[in-house]
């Protein structure tokens, strides 16, 4: 299944609120096209948060609508420059897929991080060891270069749950996470250890789904759910597959994905309990 960049968080909040600008006074994609000197399509674009704005763009559509409203206009001028703006993955982008750029865009500017994962721990919470072993699993035609350049990555990705406004964090995991030894059991032993240091709930959440559980709403693999603090902005689901990853923003499907969520967290253990389970399997590594 083919997998297209999605919109960041921020190009999709100014075009959306361009569009409603636009529609609240009448004019016509055509028109709004002819101001900025472009056609109909470049503003379907910029609309869809596909396409940025630039500040001679967003003057000359401002103007088109009649928003007067200085805090408005302020406000999204800043908007449509921040979106703009690179981030700190931006000199590895040549090394990452488009994909996963846009996965730490929508990450970075998430308020809460909803994540499901039945088979590895996930990489907001590995170690360094941990995920050397795995990127060397998955790239596997990469140089040595390529993938110290990876688990860079990996680790500057982590810097987004040490900001002042890190988001909330609730993370469940299959037992199965925990009893597969990834890089032999002292990297193994040592990531587990990592994640009881890590909880801390409620702003950052780690639960297991025992075995003993049995078939739970997850089984058909890894997703995660990513909220914001705008109304205007919506949710987006990030499932997992085979090749990469599916980014799904409609009500319906990422309602569903929340629901699934809530399903697994209510077979999931306490806090308390899932981090003596993890206790115990770091315990059965070391012994």
């Amino acid at each position: 299944m083919p997998s297209h960049p999605r919109p960041t968080v921020r190009r999709r909040k100014v075009g959306g609120e361009f569009k409603r600008l636009r529609e609240a006074a009448g004019i016509k994609m055509e028109q709004a096209a002819e101001r900025i000197g472009g056609d109909k399509s470049k503003i379907s674009r910029q609309e869809n948060g596909r396409q940025g704005m630039t500040k001679l763009e967003v003057e000359a559509l401002l103007a088109l609508y009649g928003v007067d409203d200085h805090r408005l206009r302020t406000a999204l001028t800043t908007l449509a420059r921040e979106s703009r703006r690179k981030g700190w993955w931006a000199q590895y982008s040549d090394l990452l897929p488009d994909v996963f750029q846009e996965q730490l865009s929508i990450e970075s500017d998430a308020v809460r991080i909803l994540i499901f994962q039945p088979l590895l721990v996930p990489g907001l919470l590995q170690t360094r060891e941990y995920a050397e072993d795995v990127i060397r699993g998955v790239e596997k035609s990469a140089s040595d270069e390529q993938i110290e350049s990876f688990i860079s990555v990996r680790m500057d990705r982590q810097e987004v749950l040490r900001r002042k406004d890190a988001p909330q964090v609730l993370c469940l995991l299959d037992e199965a996470v925990l009893r597969r030894v990834v890089g032999g059991p002292k990297v193994m032993a040592d990531q587990l250890e990592a994640l009881i240091k890590r909880n801390n709930p409620p702003q950052l959440s780690i639960q297991i789904i025992p075995f003993g559980q049995g078939w739970h709403a997850g089984l058909d693999g890894a997703f995660s759910v990513f909220s914001y603090p705008d109304p205007m902005d919506l949710d987006v689901a990030r499932v997992e597959y085979l090749d990469g990853a599916l980014y799904l923003e409609d009500d319906g499907p990422v309602k569903r994905y929340q629901l699934t969520f809530d399903q697994l967290r209510a077979t999931a253990l306490p806090s308390g309990q899932s981090m003596d389970l993890i206790a115990r399997a770091a315990r059965d590594l070391n012994a």
